[in-house]
């Protein structure tokens, strides 16, 4: 730590994202990133006329990107927000309505950058505990002093808080901000974009790195009234007008545009979620019910640090956390069927080694049925 740092950042604790490691191939469901590629209109838009166009700077209102996104959501282009990812534009929401200890509140379990920008902003951070099974009670964020926000579905459980009672809150208290964490709703069967436009204390934040399969080009925006999006925007110009560069702004305006793909890939990760649920309850495994690319699960047998290790020395890397409510469980990213069959298999010879189970004469099936009843 330098001299120079000032005091208010030297206690900050910078949040910790899934790990990238480069010293052999992975099969990685370790990010809730995705397997599958972006939408093949994005190919054609990256052309050579926008390689060329780079040597000039992006249009820092992005009008024609904002204009897509609206014309998909059924929103006008003055209630888009966009930004460098959906932190990014999460940021931009606390930078403009946010002053230094205000009131905010989120659930105890969720994604961990909620905590990482409280402090950074020097926010006066509650966390409301969520219930035993981890599910969110609205009435818990009903009669509060402050703002609010929260994923839904929730990470890194996958539950989801019904959007009726999502609305009943954001109408019962119309002077405080509630933020909804969108990341993946696509997973869901349920958002609140419909009602983003018609409560002006509600902001929903979308990405494009989940179902969109564009992580690599970290897209994010925010839906929002048209007064809440002029004052992010306000803030995004006296801070970088040029959050996004030209390249990005085609792929993203190609992606958002072809909703029949983002069906597709969206269809897909649910079958293999499903399908990969009932593999992993099969040989034992509790898992929570999950709206999202992801389940979170543990098995009585192997506790999850362990299995989450050694299935990274089998190549594939999954998400463990060391908080002591979640510890107990490990959370697997959904990629394609092939990724998920190669984990199951992972996944069981784990369990049969960690029992100790003789192989040599027996099959692999009764090795497991020991294993799982042991």
């Amino acid at each position: 730590m330098s001299i120079f740092l000032v005091d208010e950042y030297k206690d900050m604790e910078p949040y910790v994202p899934g790990e990238q490691p480069k010293d052999k191939p992975y099969i990685k469901l370790n990010a809730n990133e995705t397997s599958m590629p972006p939408s093949p209109k994005v190919f054609e838009a990256i052309s050579k006329a926008e390689i060329w166009n780079m040597s000039y700077y992006a249009d820092p209102h992005c009008h024609e990107f904002r204009t897509a996104v609206a014309e998909v959501y059924g929103v006008t282009e003055d209630e888009v927000f966009v930004g460098n990812g959906a932190d990014e534009v999460l940021s931009f929401v606390l930078m403009s309505f946010f002053r230094r200890g205000m009131k905010i509140y989120f659930p105890d379990i969720t994604y961990g950058f909620y905590r990482t920008y409280a402090k950074t902003y020097g926010l006066d951070m509650e966390e409301i505990p969520v219930k035993d099974d981890f599910s969110i009670d609205i009435n818990d964020y009903m009669n509060l002093e402050g703002d609010i926000i929260f994923a839904n579905p929730n990470n890194p459980t996958g539950l989801t808080v019904p959007v009726a009672d999502i609305e009943k809150l954001v109408r019962k208290n119309p002077n405080r901000m509630v933020i909804v964490d969108e990341a993946y709703a696509d997973y869901s069967t349920e958002s609140c974009i419909g009602l983003a436009t018609k409560y002006p204390n509600l902001v929903v934040v979308r990405t494009f790195s989940k179902s969109r399969n564009m992580a690599g080009t970290h897209i994010g925006f925010a839906i929002a009234s048209k007064d809440i999006v002029s004052d992010m925007n306000k803030i995004k110009f006296s801070f970088n007008p040029f959050n996004l560069n030209s390249v990005t702004m085609a792929a993203g305006i190609a992606a958002v545009k072809d909703t029949d793909y983002l069906k597709e890939c969206v269809n897909t990760i649910i079958k293999n979620r499903k399908w990969f649920t009932r593999e992993l309850e099969n040989i034992g495994f509790d898992v929570i019910p999950s709206k999202a690319n992801f389940v979170f699960c543990y098995h009585k047998n192997v506790e999850s640090e362990e299995l989450c290790r050694k299935l990274k020395e089998e190549g594939i890397l999954t998400r463990h956390f060391a908080d002591e409510r979640l510890k107990k469980y490990l959370r697997i990213t959904i990629g394609t069927r092939q990724e998920m069959m190669a984990v199951v298999i992972a996944i069981k010879e784990i369990l049969l080694e960690k029992a100790g189970v003789d192989g040599e004469t027996e099959s692999f099936d009764l090795r497991l049925s020991k294993c799982v009843g042991a």
